[in-house]
This record gives C-alpha cells, sequence and structure tokens, in this order.
C-alpha cells in the first residue's frame, strides 16, 4: 500500500527533477524528501530513481508510478472533497423505511425541513409494516426505520438496534356516522362487543384480539384489509366498525365516518430504530433530529 502523502513528494520530485527542488516547493528539508522516496521505494519494492551524473532519471518502475501518480493524487482530492461535503450536510444519501401513516404524515414534514436546511441531502424512501421494517435495517437495506409497538403485546427488537422513541399515537374507533354512538366523544370497547369488525395489519389485528380479550370478548372479525382508505369505506358503507390510529384519521378520514376516542385511551408507540454506528453519521443524525421535531409537534395525536 502507498502511502499519499509519499505519492505527492514523489510526484514534485518528479516535477522539478531533484530532491532539492521538491524540498523547496513542499517546504521540506532534503533528507526529509530523500526518507520519504526510500520507504515509497520499500513499498514499491523497486528503486524509483537512479543517478546520471550530477542528475537522476526514473526507473521503470518510476515511470509506471510517475504515470498513475497524477490520478492518484487526483482521485485522493476527490474523495477528500466529496467526504467533505458529506460531513458538512452538503450532500450524502439516507435511506429512509417507514409504515404507511408515518409515510404519509411525519416523513413529508421532517424531508421538507431537511430539504430547506440542507439540500443536498438526498432521502430514498421505502415502505414497509414491523417486524419486517426492522429487519431491513439488521440486513443493511435501509439506514433508519420508524415503527410502532403496542403496550400490552411482547415484542422483541433486534438487539443491534437503538430506539428512538418519536411519539403515541391514540387509537380510535371508526364509526359509521350514523351510528347511535358517534353521538359521544369517547366510547368503551366493551360497547362494541356485538358488532361486526374490519380488522387492519397483523400487528395492529394482534392488539386489537388483545385489547377486546381484555375487554372479556371476542369480536366478530367481518373483514380484514391494510388498506386504510378500504378500512374507512367499509366503515362508511355499514359493514363494520373499526380502531385506527390517530396518525391516520389526521391525514385521511372519510366524510361519513366518525373517529372516536377509547374510554381509556389506549396508544402504540412510534419509534425511530437505527444501529448504533449509524448514529455518529451526520446526515442519519439530521434526519433523525427533523423527525424528533415533527413528531414533537404531533404529541398527543
Amino acid at each position: 500500500m502507498f502511502d499519499s502523502r509519499h505519492v505527492k513528494t514523489f510526484h514534485e520530485v518528479v516535477r522539478s527533477g531533484s530532491y532539492s527542488g521538491a524540498a523547496r516547493a513542499l517546504g521540506y528539508t532534503q533528507p526529509a524528501i530523500t526518507q520519504q522516496m526510500k520507504a515509497l521505494e520499500r513499498a514499491v519494492g523497486s528503486p524509483l530513481f537512479i543517478r546520471v551524473g550530477r542528475g537522476m532519471r526514473l526507473t521503470e518502475a518510476g515511470e509506471t508510478l510517475a504515470r498513475h501518480a497524477d490520478t492518484i493524487l487526483t482521485s485522493i482530492s476527490t474523495a477528500q472533497q466529496q467526504m467533505s461535503a458529506i460531513t458538512r450536510l452538503r450532500s450524502g444519501r439516507v435511506r429512509v423505511c417507514a409504515f404507511p401513516s408515518a409515510n404519509a404524515t411525519l416523513i413529508p414534514e421532517a424531508m421538507a425541513r431537511l430539504a430547506a436546511a440542507h439540500p443536498g441531502v438526498r432521502v430514498e424512501l421505502l415502505e414497509g409494516e414491523p417486524p419486517d421494517s426492522l429487519g431491513r435495517v439488521v440486513r443493511g437495506e435501509c439506514d433508519i426505520t420508524l415503527a410502532f409497538t403496542y403496550p400490552g403485546l411482547r415484542e422483541e427488537t433486534p438487539a443491534e438496534l437503538v430506539e428512538i422513541p418519536l411519539l403515541e399515537d391514540q387509537l380510535t374507533v371508526l364509526l359509521p356516522s350514523g351510528h347511535p354512538l358517534a353521538r359521544r366523544r369517547a366510547v368503551k370497547l366493551a360497547e362494541l362487543s356485538e358488532e361486526r369488525w374490519i380488522a387492519g395489519c397483523l400487528r395492529c389485528r394482534a392488539n386489537f384480539l388483545h385489547e377486546c380479550a381484555e375487554q372479556g370478548f371476542a369480536p366478530d372479525i367481518a373483514f380484514t384489509t391494510d388498506d386504510n382508505l378500504v378500512v374507512q369505506s367499509m366503515v362508511a358503507a355499514g359493514l363494520g366498525v373499526a380502531m385506527m390510529p390517530g396518525l391516520v384519521l389526521s391525514f385521511l378520514c372519510h366524510q361519513k365516518v366518525a373517529g372516536r376516542a377509547l374510554d381509556p385511551a389506549s396508544r402504540r408507540h412510534v419509534s425511530a430504530y437505527v444501529l448504533r454506528e449509524h448514529l455518529e453519521i451526520p446526515a442519519t443524525a439530521r434526519v433523525l433530529e427533523e423527525l424528533k421535531t415533527v413528531a414533537g409537534n404531533r404529541v398527543g395525536c
């Protein structure tokens, strides 16, 4: 392996034609130039110069290195400039994976703030539900994932990940606008034990079944779908009632559907997850800061 400092000195020796000329140009002593060239020759495994009278000329190995020295130094300089741009947030790439309602709410606001402050940082957006989305961070398929957990469920997070809590997302009951309980501000889950239900994703469904069991009934699940718009349309059509996070209702609410809080309140935890070492990457850390700011403005949603 070549030391880039030695290649730079070699390049100057070739350009100036002597060790003394390189020493003057670089501000070194001539013995320092000599020592660097000896070190580079050891790394190459061959002499780079031979003495010819009072001057010197390149050996075959020296000529080969001289042809590539410009390219080597230019590549190093370019790499240094690009790395500096990344660390100063003038450029960079962050891959973010989030569940649909986070992609529709937290992500756009956070990315708008990021783009205004650091337009050179690019974000690649992916979509995924936990627990699969957590595995994508561990496998290196994304840098940050947004996921949710429910307090009543035993859910394990991969040990490699750091959790950054973002917000508590209140769960609501969706009722047809003409439903008798729609006139209330809050509804007890047990009051809907005789209703037909429309259930959502696997993790949300598991929590729903858990909460119903705690209230002493098994719900009649008539339909299941991951599509929040479909859930609301079915509720509006009178095909059943549903439980839905407030984050969804903050951007999508059918005009013939009424969302009512649960009594007692029920919430899911929304967090960002990242590999610990990625916390030191400037662009990743900045995205996390923007997510925390945006989520902080939505506390109690």
